[in-house]
């Protein structure tokens, strides 16, 4: 090693994960940031006034506003977080897309989309990329917790994708919760592009993820039970959990008997929260200039507020969790604000 070289060490946030002494834990949604090269990446689908001036840093820009608006606790990049085929060096583009977290220094988490890849590195060497980025708990997959699984390094060998893991959120300081999870937040890897029938189409989510899903969600070490005779029992007994991933699966995740909303991206226009089987999804609306868009649509941004509830002396488990968006305009204005699952105690 040279004079020259400088070690870093990566920054790490402080974890666990947890709500804060108010009873809430607030996640900001960053879906298709698409960034490329900075100040040379002009915008797409922007009114022609605006365009002169536009580029990815107007991506940077709104990101820093909804860190000092919402002054979340946790940010999910839910993939295109790069717009690859438009990237000279992934590397370069990675760290200036997610600078305003590191420089926030948040916990962060980010997933991979279908167009990550498209540039210098592959999704493997992605994923482990950004989970050495400061304050970043990504991670490439998950420690080997199943003991049937392939395990290579630690981490499981026999899932697929990458990208696909879980982080626990604990209970409030200082109350009688404050040691367990109480919320989960599970991140998995949609794929980017497939062959099916000699059609080429977007990837999804394999069985080997959702099985993985479920082990997890059901507590149990790689065992089968009846799945349809416990979900119900799961739904009032575990924590309840978030997913999130970057292409939307007609896969309902009922079976792991605990999620209660995932969140999307994938189709930039698109910001609707719809339910299924009891399951919200919500996309999360295009949140990058340099991805497309549609000219006088603002780009937009998801926020999700978990809060827990509040006992005679002492905070209990997640009560209610809601959404709302905010629209990058003058007045970062918010929008759409839906309370998407309350907690209703077993009688």
């Amino acid at each position: 090693m040279s004079g020259n070289d400088i070690v870093r060490v990566k920054r790490n946030p402080d974890l666990p994960l947890r709500f804060r002494s108010d009873g809430t834990f607030k996640i900001l949604q960053v879906a298709d940031m698409h960034y490329a090269n900075g100040m040379m990446s002009r915008c797409r689908d922007v009114l022609e006034s605006e365009f002169p001036y536009c580029s990815d840093l107007n991506t940077t820009r709104f990101l820093k506003r909804m860190l000092e608006a919402e002054k979340p606790d946790f940010i999910a990049f839910t993939g295109d977080n790069i717009f690859g085929s438009s990237t000279a060096d992934a590397a370069e583009s990675l760290l200036e897309a997610f600078g305003p977290a590191m420089e926030s220094g948040l916990p962060w988490a980010a997933v991979l989309g279908n167009h990550d890849q498209e540039s210098t590195m592959n999704r493997e060497e992605l994923m482990s990329f950004l989970s050495l980025m400061d304050y970043s708990v990504s991670q490439v997959n998950p420690s080997a917790e199943v003991p049937s699984s392939h395990v290579k390094g630690g981490m499981m060998t026999d899932i697929d994708g990458f990208g696909n893991y879980n982080l626990d959120v604990y209970g409030a300081p200082g109350s009688h919760l404050a040691n367990s999870s109480v919320l989960n937040l599970f991140f998995l890897d949609s794929g980017d592009r497939a062959v099916v029938q000699g059609v080429r189409t977007y990837g999804w989510i394999k069985e080997s993820q959702l099985g993985w899903l479920r082990s997890l969600s059901h507590g149990f070490q790689g065992q089968e039970r009846d799945v349809h005779q416990s979900a119900d029992a799961l739904r009032q007994a575990k924590s309840p959990a978030l997913t999130f991933f970057h292409i939307p699966i007609p896969e309902t995740l009922v079976s792991s008997g605990d999620v209660r909303a995932v969140f999307m991206g994938h189709d930039h226009t698109n910001d609707f929260c719809g339910n299924l089987n009891d399951i919200w999804f919500c996309y999360g609306g295009g949140f990058g200039y340099h991805g497309y868009g549609k000219a006088g649509w603002p780009r937009r941004a998801r926020v999700i507020l978990a809060e827990l509830g509040k006992g005679d002396k002492d905070w209990k488990g997640v009560e209610r969790i809601k959404t709302w968006k905010r629209l990058d305009d003058e007045k970062l204005n918010k929008v759409d604000e839906q309370v998407l699952w309350v907690h209703w105690p077993s009688r």
